[in-house]
């Protein structure tokens, strides 16, 4: 958790003061090569008391949890009678010198927010905030309720498309296959599962499914997020049962018997050509198939998918509906044959058909966004990339090679982090902005230095406990954190309205994922959020493969400031 200057200030006179760290001590808490990077950042030379500063700045609330020689330290300083009672309560060990009941003290293993941690903390002077925030538990004899959020109510351009999509699943054959269209920031998810859900309902506990397929973990993840929001804010009087098929999530297939059952198309695949009895199982009792990022509807794999259904079912096979916003850009043939040219989209004036992005930002349920491109001085030449592969596989080949080791190359270059600094500084005060990282080292030294230079920072990565996430979550919502940095965490199911700045440092070649981190600045102020986001992007100079970066794909969505 992020200290407050004056609880930074504090501590380090403690440390410095009352428990006199020696240099080499504090030298030994930072990484050298990390170090030298700051230095090199700051451009200084850092004293005793700022190398204090930059440790807590980085560790924060942790500072003392992972460190059982600093814990030492600080416990060598206790009162004799301390240091006697809390070995008495804690330990069993037989230890009759006060430096072996120190060692055995420092030893013991630290809970965040649990007795030892707080006790610590509390003998030692520090502030409260260094015992941390408890973890939750499986199992506990107490449980925190959490407070129920009521999804915001359906515009009327959503309930228009949730109407007319409920209509068609109504319909039999081709009649009850479409496609729906709401730009980037639309809510084109949470209205289709308010259609489904309430068409789906009472199927459910007749052992059907609804299938959600998506082209990565991450829309699956976000969709989830959606259908519990959505099913917990009904006064329904059963549960719904929501099955992962994705990634390296399995189940007992007695496990299923009815709900949504959320996939990736490539591990459905793989259960289809495997002769898989989870496929079967699943899409016998299906009764609706909604297809995530529809213009890839028509690859081999949804081919698949869709010659396994007919063989099951029927030809009609059951309802399908596609979620695109952009359903132009891969308008073939197939795909308008497969949603039977059934395109659902909000019925806008004719002053917006030429562009009806205007209509969503003139009424202010999207943002205008602003686009920025910072060159940097950074040139890499990629090798082993087929570059004669069609676009969406080298996008994915380019996506997976950087995430492999590109990234930290990137991460750790001293001069494009100090242009990443300044612009981050420049940013006007109290405009809260979320900050895409090349790596999770990367999140944590950028929030570090900005931390150093006294600016609102905190790190959220799949390390971050849920208690500790949640909090400045509600921070970052109520304005009392400037920035949070994170790499790959923020991408769906975050929920931040007033989002001023979209800051991504690290490449972003999946359209997909660079649609997702945009989003997050997209609502309006009728959705709560604000009239303008800023989206800046750190372009490097990656020769024949620049163009493939996703930014360039938007080009057609920036407004001029």
């Amino acid at each position: 958790m992020r200290l407050s200057d004056d609880v930074l200030i504090e501590t380090v006179e403690l440390l410095l003061g009352k428990y006199k760290l020696p240099t080499q001590f504090i030298n030994s808490l930072l990484d050298v090569n990390k170090l030298d990077s700051c230095e090199q950042t700051l451009n200084k030379q850092l004293s005793p008391r700022e190398k204090l500063k930059l440790i807590l700045c980085a560790d924060g609330s942790l500072l003392f949890s992972d460190s059982v020689e600093l814990r030492r330290r600080i416990i060598s300083n206790w009162k004799p009678e301390d240091i006697n009672r809390e070995f008495e309560q804690r330990s069993n060990a037989n230890a009759n010198t006060l430096t072996r009941r120190v060692n055995l003290l420092s030893s013991l293993k630290w809970h965040p927010g649990k007795n030892w941690a707080r006790k610590f903390i509390e003998i030692s002077g520090f502030n409260s905030i260094f015992s941390g925030l408890s973890n939750e538990s499986n199992k506990s004899p107490f449980e925190d309720i959490e407070p129920f959020v009521k999804p915001p109510t359906l515009k009327d351009f959503q309930i228009e498309l949730k109407n007319a999509l409920i209509a068609t699943l109504n319909e039999k054959g081709d009649k009850a296959k479409c496609m729906v269209s709401l730009p980037t920031g639309g809510g084109k998810t949470r209205t289709a599962v308010e259609a489904f859900i309430e068409w789906l309902q009472p199927r459910f506990a007749e052992g059907k499914y609804l299938i959600w397929l998506a082209q990565s973990e991450e829309l699956c993840e976000q969709a989830i997020s959606s259908i519990s929001q959505v099913w917990s804010s009904k006064e329904f009087s059963e549960s719904l049962r929501v099955f992962r098929l994705f990634g390296t999530y399995t189940f007992s297939i007695d496990e299923l018997s009815g709900g949504v059952v959320v996939c990736t198309i490539h591990k459905l695949y793989n259960l289809i050509i495997s002769n898989s009895n989870y496929a079967y199982a699943i899409i016998n009792d299906c009764n609706a198939l909604i297809i995530d990022e529809a213009h890839r509807a028509t690859s081999p794999m949804y081919e698949t998918l869709y010659q396994y259904s007919r063989e099951l079912k029927s030809e009609d096979m059951f309802p399908i509906c596609g979620l695109t916003a952009t359903p132009g850009r891969s308008d073939t043939p197939n795909l308008t044959q497969l949603f039977r040219y059934n395109l659902i989209t909000p019925t806008l004036g004719d002053q917006y058909k030429e562009n009806p992005l205007e209509y969503f930002r003139q009424m202010g349920y999207l943002a205008r966004p602003i686009h920025k491109e910072i060159r940097t001085a950074y040139s890499i030449n990629i090798i082993n990339i087929d570059e004669k592969k069609d676009t969406e596989s080298l996008k994915e080949d380019l996506e997976i090679h950087f995430k492999k080791t590109l990234n930290r190359d990137l991460a750790k270059d001293v001069n494009r982090n100090i242009l990443i600094l300044n612009t981050l500084r420049n940013i006007l005060p109290d405009q809260r902005t979320l900050v895409y990282a090349c790596t999770v080292d990367h999140a944590v030294y950028l929030s570090t230095i900005m931390n150093f230079y006294g600016k609102r920072s905190v790190v959220v990565s799949s390390e971050t406990r849920k208690p500790l996430r949640r909090k400045y979550i509600d921070q970052f919502k109520k304005g009392e954190l400037d920035f949070i940095f994170n790499y790959g965490v923020l991408t769906t199911g975050f929920d931040a309205p007033k989002t001023e700045n979209i800051v991504i440092c690290r490449p972003t070649f999946s359209d997909v994922l660079y649609e997702q981190i945009v989003g997050r600045g997209l609502r309006g102020p009728e959705f709560g959020g604000t009239e303008y986001c800023t989206i800046i992007d750190f372009c490097d100079n990656y020769q024949r493969f620049g163009e493939q970066q996703a930014y360039n794909r938007f080009k057609d969505f920036w407004v001029k400031e």
